[in-house]
């Protein structure tokens, strides 16, 4: 896909991609993606984000060994925080099934079609054939607005890769292999992991980078106070 020209097209055109062309990444883009994205604001100026960027043998590594658990299903799972709380109810638990039932839509998936939607599943663990995984780690010391930090910087990554003509996919759902991540990435044991940043370029006639996501209407988000 085309660059963007200002940031209202990079925000526009955001969005997660999850199957990605064979097109590599060129390392050069990147690094300047990855150093420009530093002037992202953080309390106290602590920045508190800390990433590995993986491509060929590595990420290759990595998808081998999460494919060698994937069939324990749940008891391979160890996430060290919760990607949703428990308690996730009304219209936030409404928009989480609502997307994840557009996306099953789009690729003509039924409700009951257990295998079709546990390979879709799956394809979260190759980074949705993406050339470039970013996996994203934290002290364990940073508290809520580390974490808040951290995601502002995520995002600023997100739309500067926009603005280079590339795509990404935020995923948590890596979040719940973090013991294969470890044996196969060098994060530090003090470090929390966060998630995983898929990168290429998307596959623009792909059904399932093309379905419309719904957005909350402004004022069921914002309420205004103080204005005429």
């Amino acid at each position: 896909m085309s660059a963007s020209r200002s940031v209202s097209d990079a925000v526009a055109s955001r969005r997660s991609i999850r199957r990605f062309l064979p097109e590599p990444v060129d390392p050069a883009v990147l690094r300047g993606v990855l150093k420009m994205a530093q002037n992202a604001p953080s309390g106290g100026n602590v920045q508190p984000w800390h990433a590995h960027v993986l491509t060929g043998e590595p990420l290759a590594r990595l998808f081998d060994a999460v494919a060698a658990v994937l069939p324990q299903g749940r008891a391979a799972h160890a996430p060290e925080y919760a990607v949703y709380p428990p308690e996730l109810s009304g219209r936030y638990a409404e928009r989480r099934s609502g997307v994840g039932e557009a996306m099953y839509a789009a690729l003509n998936i039924a409700r009951e079609d257990k295998i079709g939607r546990l390979v879709q599943f799956a394809a979260n663990f190759r980074a949705f054939e993406a050339p470039v995984l970013m996996l994203v780690h934290m002290p364990r010391t940073m508290g809520p607005p580390q974490w808040s930090d951290t995601g502002m910087w995520l995002q600023t990554v997100m739309l500067l890769l926009r603005e280079a003509g590339l795509d990404s996919c935020a995923q948590e759902a890596w979040a719940i292999y973090q013991r294969q991540i470890r044996a196969v990435v060098p994060i530090p044991d003090d470090h929390v992991f966060f998630c995983g940043l898929a990168i290429g370029h998307r596959d623009a006639e792909a059904p399932i980078n093309r379905f419309a996501v719904a957005r909350a209407p402004l004022d069921e988000v914002v309420t205004w106070v103080g204005f005429a």
